[in-house]
Formats: structure tokens, sequence, C-alpha cells
């Protein structure tokens, strides 16, 4: 089987795992609170006691993904028990009964996160250890991300094809759920069958302490998840006040969904050509050269003003380009830390480390909520359809938007421009632990 086949396979439950994010935290707040009649300051409160649990299931199912034994494969096997509860939990919360409540949010609503964190930590883990050459991994990347891409697609799509004005009947939040529930399975189904198993490299077993002991103490990985926490809270902030900037600031509110598409759109294409970047100067400065051009772009960003539609789909098109590499080239970096982790430590725990990377992506979506909406409200911006907004707050918008990420992105640069770990040191470090680039 050639790697790039194999890759595929491995791909495929990313896209019904990917249908899972968007709706839980964008779709479903709006859809219980207007069928339901249950008070969005409730659903927030509820969603944000589930993103609490997450904090206390993220470490734990990543130190039990590296711990996980089974003579078919610890990541698969344990990767596929999560299977059934993910996937009964999605289509639970997203067809929910006529009579759902708070209650049913918070029980299917906790499942979902569970199943999620249990089904993705063994399967990123997996791909790590899957692909082991240092371009191999940007390949391998790129195919997870170009289905999670395609997933979000579906996932913005579904709701508003099939129409979220009512609970009842087949409605468009039904259609994720059927989705997930019957694709999910089936796609994680082939890939434990046809995907193998890694070779676990761990010469010891350590304890708790002495692996958050490593961890803390491996500088690439550091120096890493540093960038990396900035540059996503650079990503959130934008993403966060997309819609606001679409129909306040540019007074088109009917083009939000089609804007958003292209942007996820135009990021599948820019996954190529990330891995056509890495393979030419290497991981580490691809990113960062990406990076830099969204800075670039974002600075002129700023001045648009109502009907400047034209322009922001050009800002659309040229910063999903970029999103493809801030998809695939992180987690491809990632993979490279870990075996440095695994020559120091003695014990191969890529679980571990996609823990605190999720722990990293889901921090930065809470600062920049923390620090975007108080700087609105304080310049009087109403988060309410038709209301009038001052100029001033406008104004606000549009720099929070466009001007707020370019800080963190060249903080983000500045630590990973002379980034240590590239392809020579990793082949170093793929000969001490005596596994073949592949």
């Amino acid at each position: 089987m050639t790697f790039n086949r194999l890759f595929a396979l491995y791909a495929l439950p990313a896209l019904p795992l990917a249908a899972i994010a968007l709706p839980f935290y964008i779709v479903v707040p709006t859809f219980y609170a207007g069928n339901f009649g249950i008070p969005l300051a409730a659903i927030g409160a509820t969603l944000l006691a589930i993103r609490l649990i997450d904090a206390v299931t993220d470490p734990f199912f990543g130190w039990l993904s590296d711990r996980f034994a089974h003579r078919r494969g610890r990541r698969r096997v344990f990767f596929a028990l999560s299977l059934p509860l993910t996937s009964l939990a999605a289509f639970m919360l997203f067809w929910p009964p006529q009579n759902a409540g708070l209650a049913y949010l918070g029980l299917w609503g906790t499942a979902l996160s569970v199943g999620a964190t249990w089904t993705l930590l063994p399967y990123t883990a997996w791909g790590a250890e899957l692909a082991t050459g240092y371009q191999a991994r940007v390949r391998l990347s790129a195919f997870r991300e170009g289905a999670t891409l395609i997933g979000s697609l579906l996932a913005i799509s579904l709701p508003f094809v099939g129409g979220l004005g009512t609970s009842a009947g087949f409605h468009g939040l039904a259609w994720i759920a059927v989705f997930i529930a019957i694709v999910l399975p089936l796609a994680g189904l082939v890939t434990v069958i046809a995907v193998p198993e890694p070779q676990d490299v761990s010469r010891r077993r350590l304890s708790l302490r002495e692996s958050l002991a490593h961890l803390s103490g491996n500088r690439p990985f550091l120096r890493l998840a540093a960038a990396f926490l900035l540059n996503s809270f650079a990503n959130a902030v934008p993403a966060s006040l997309f819609i606001y900037f679409v129909g306040e600031r540019l007074g088109v509110p009917a083009l939000q969904g089609p804007l958003l598409f292209a942007y996820f759109l135009s990021a599948i294409a820019g996954i190529p050509l990330a891995v056509w970047c890495a393979s030419w100067i290497g991981k580490h400065r691809a990113w960062c050269l990406a990076m830099l051009a969204a800075c670039l772009i974002f600075s002129g960003a700023g001045f648009l003003r109502e009907g400047d539609v034209t322009l922001f789909a050009v800002v659309c098109v040229t910063t999903g380009l970029l999103l493809g590499f801030d998809l695939t080239l992180p987690p491809a970096i990632q993979a490279d830390v870990i075996d440095n982790d695994t020559v120091v430590s003695g014990e191969q725990r890529s679980g571990l480390y996609f823990a605190a990377w999720s722990f990293i992506t889901k921090l930065a979506v809470a600062l920049s909520a923390g620090v975007v909406f108080p700087l609105l409200d304080l310049a009087g911006f109403v988060g309410e359809q038709d209301v009038v907004q001052t100029e001033t707050s406008l104004t606000v918008l549009g720099g929070l938007y466009a001007w707020l990420p370019i800080l963190p992105k060249l903080a983000a640069i500045a630590i990973m421009w002379r980034f240590s770990l590239d392809e020579s040191a990793h082949r170093r470090l793929r000969d001490a632990l005596d596994i073949p680039s592949s």
C-alpha cells in the first residue's frame, strides 16, 4: 500500500469528526434557545461547565491513550472503543426530542464532549506515530486536515440547507446527526481495519510526575506551544468577530455564510501549497512566512468600510489559503517534538502531548472571547439585530478584527523563525530511536 493511500485511509474519520465542533458551539445554542425556550444565559453556563469538564478529560484520556495496552494495538483499539459513545451522543444532541430541555442539553452535551475527546486524542497520537519521516508527517497532516476542512464545510452547509426554524421533522441539525451517526462508525471501522498500528518505541514507563517533568523540560515543545498559542489566539479573534464584521462593519449579513464558505474552501486549496513550501524551506520557516503574509493582509483589512465586499472576499480567499498552513504544519512539527521527548525520556507519550495541544487550542479560543467581547462592550457595540451601531463601536470592531491579530502573530514568528528542530536534527532523532523514516 502506498503512503498516500495509507494516509487517505487514516484521514477518513476526520471528516465526520470535523462536523461536531462547529454545530456544537455555534448552531446548538441558538437552536435550543429558539425551539425549547431555554435562556441563552443558561445555555452559556452549561456549555462553560462542559468546557471545564474538558480540562479534566483531556489529560486523562491523553494519559490513558498512552497507557492502554491491547494485542491489536493501543491507539487504534482505544480509538475504536470510543466510536459508539461519540456517534450516539452526536445523534442525540443534534436531533433532540420535542420535550428536550436544559438537562437534556447538559447530559448529551457532556457525553459528546467526553466522547469526542476520547476519539480525537488516540486518533491524533496514532497519526503522529504512523508517519515517522519529517516530510511524511506534513503529507499525513495534509490528508487529515483536508478531510477536516471538508467536514467543516458540510457542518456549515447542512444546517442551513435543511433549515433551523423548528425542531419538528427533519431539520438541518438532524442532517448532521444522521451524517455523524452513520459515517463516523463506518469510517472509523475502515481505518481501524486498514491502517496498521504504529510501533511503540518506549523503553520504559514513567510516572505521571516524571511525565510532566519531561514535558515541561522539552524546550522545542515549549517554543512550539508558545507560538501555537499566540497564533491560535490571533486566528480566534477574527473568527469570533467574523459574523459581526460582515454584518455590521460591511453591512452585508446575507453574505456571512457564502464568505465563510469561501474561506474554508480556500483553506483546502492552501494545504497542498503548505506541503510544497515545507518541502522547499522546511516546516517552521514555511509556517512563519504564512503568518507574516497573514499580518500583511490583515493590516489592510481594518480600513474596509460598508460595501467593500469584493475587497473583503479577497481577504477571505487569501487568509483561507494561509489557514491551510496553520492547520497542516504545526501538528507535523508537534510530532517531531514528541520524538525529542521520546529520545530523552524513554517513553513515547504522543497522547499526553496531544492532550496538551488540545488544551492550548481551547485556551486560545477562551482568551480571545475574554479579550474582544469586553472591549467591544466598552466601545458601545450592541450584539443584537436591528440596532444601529455607533461609528466608534464600528471602528473598534474593525481594529479588533484586523489589527489585534497582528501582534501575537509577529511574536509567534519571532519564536519559531530559528526553531532548532529542522529536518537534519529530526533525522538524528529518528536514528537515535532506530526507526526508519517513512
